[in-house]
């Protein structure tokens, strides 16, 4: 698709009629395809006494339930490998990506265009040289920015997460401009090229950065844009719908919805759809991905929209910022660590009483503290310490900052499996 001017394509400036009669249709289109050939997606249609054709607008979706990332785990071990959702032949599968839970998200032929127009509005363009410092192993990210990257004209790095001395190099030789990561992560880089004496502001050539996979914080956007005179910009993501749900343009006042998704804000209580400025869960339809009958996936996430018009000319409602989660998972430096994972992981420590995770925040970084009650005060606290980080980074991908050993009693029998305390200012 050509680039016109300011926007990457035509769908950003729809009109409001445009958009609508666009997104019913696409709708219709995606839910009659999945209960056609998605075996769980017609069980799920079926017990909610719903046909397909009674789906046809973004208000029909209230007729079905919510699927949350814990329902698509217990559907993939019940009807595995992709939980009764795929939509084509095994064989017309061209990639399959893992999250936590496992899970598994079949690709076919990816689509990058609503990457690549987050990218686009963020500035990067032919003759930027970007670093991705997303993973490219199993997660979606790190390959699919990388394509969307190379779409918009830009030179994409492959560098992944780490080593932040090569890191810091590779940004010096290369005249790196572009860099795409989290927030967390370029910080660190920074920090750590200080550390060799370097100057960022004058040593790099960085002039822009694109973040995803955790909040970026008002005071620590400031240090980058006031600092070190890097302009930046955000997106939403959510892995198991297929990627970037929402993103920044230059207004930075807002993140507009992308139009291959159906974006529902609901009262996670009881599915309802609430209005402009009312916060809720965010509930996400896509409707570009025919191979994964998903409809209507629960984030787990609480947000709220307007439908305000924005300076820039792109017309989609926006996204407000993340303000909390609905659920029991909360994303840990760009992670999401589910209670029943954390779980799962202790059940194989049986001198484990109780545990609770802690989840903090300091000097722009997430701080994960696992505190555990022993039903056994003399168990060897080191090598049990030890055994549960490494555990806890095979199942859930990041692992505790500090282990806490506490008194029984302490965690109390009803307390939340996780406990989010930090504060974005």
């Amino acid at each position: 698709m050509a680039v016109k001017k300011d926007y990457y394509d035509e769908l950003e400036t729809m009109t409001s009629e445009a958009r609508e009669k666009y997104r019913n249709e696409k709708l219709a289109e995606t839910v009659s395809h999945a209960y056609r050939y998605a075996p769980t997606a017609r069980e799920i249609f079926d017990k909610a006494g719903v046909k397909p054709e009674q789906v046809r607008t973004v208000k029909d979706l209230e007729k079905l339930p919510v699927t949350r990332k814990n329902d698509l785990i217990e559907l993939q071990k019940k009807h595995p490998p992709y939980g009764g959702l795929l939509c084509v032949a095994p064989e017309e599968v061209d990639r399959v990506f893992i999250s936590p839970g496992p899970l598994y998200e079949p690709i076919q032929h990816a689509d990058i265009r609503w990457f690549a127009r987050a990218f686009w509005a963020a500035g990067f363009r032919k003759g930027d040289v970007v670093m991705n410092t997303f993973t490219y192993h199993l997660s979606p990210a790190g390959i699919l920015f990388h394509e969307a990257i190379r779409d918009c004209g830009a030179t994409a790095i492959p560098m992944g997460t780490g080593n932040t001395e090569i890191q810091v190099q590779t940004m010096r030789d290369l005249k790196v401009t572009g860099f795409v990561g989290t927030p967390t992560f370029l910080m660190n880089v920074i920090k750590r090229a200080e550390e060799l004496g370097l100057k960022p502001r004058t040593d790099f050539a960085l002039t822009k950065a694109w973040f995803t996979g955790e909040m970026l914080p008002t005071s620590l956007r400031k240090t980058f844009e006031e600092d070190y005179h890097i302009n930046t910009s955000q997106a939403y993501a959510v892995t198991e719908p297929g990627g970037a749900i929402a993103y920044e343009c230059p207004q930075k006042s807002g993140l507009h919805f992308m139009d291959e998704y159906v974006i529902e804000i609901i009262d996670p209580q009881t599915g309802k759809q609430l209005g402009p400025g009312e916060v809720g869960e965010i509930v996400v339809t896509p409707i570009h991905n025919r191979q994964w009958g998903l409809i209507r996936f629960g984030t787990g996430d609480l947000s709220s929209y307007t439908t305000e018009r924005c300076p820039c000319g792109r017309t989609a409602d926006r996204l407000s910022g993340i303000v909390g989660r609905a659920g029991d998972a909360v994303k840990v430096r760009g992670m999401f660590v589910v209670g029943r994972q954390a779980e799962q992981v202790l059940a194989g420590f049986g001198t484990v009483s109780r545990f609770q995770l802690v989840v903090t925040r300091q000097e722009h970084r997430d701080e994960m503290t696992l505190k555990l009650e022993l039903k056994d005060d003399k168990a060897d606290m080191q090598e049990l310490a030890k055994g549960i980080n490494q555990k806890f980074q095979d199942v859930c991908r990041v692992k505790p900052d500090k282990i806490e050993f506490v008194k029984a009693g302490v965690i109390p029998e009803k307390a939340p499996k996780i406990v989010d305390e930090r504060k974005w200012t």
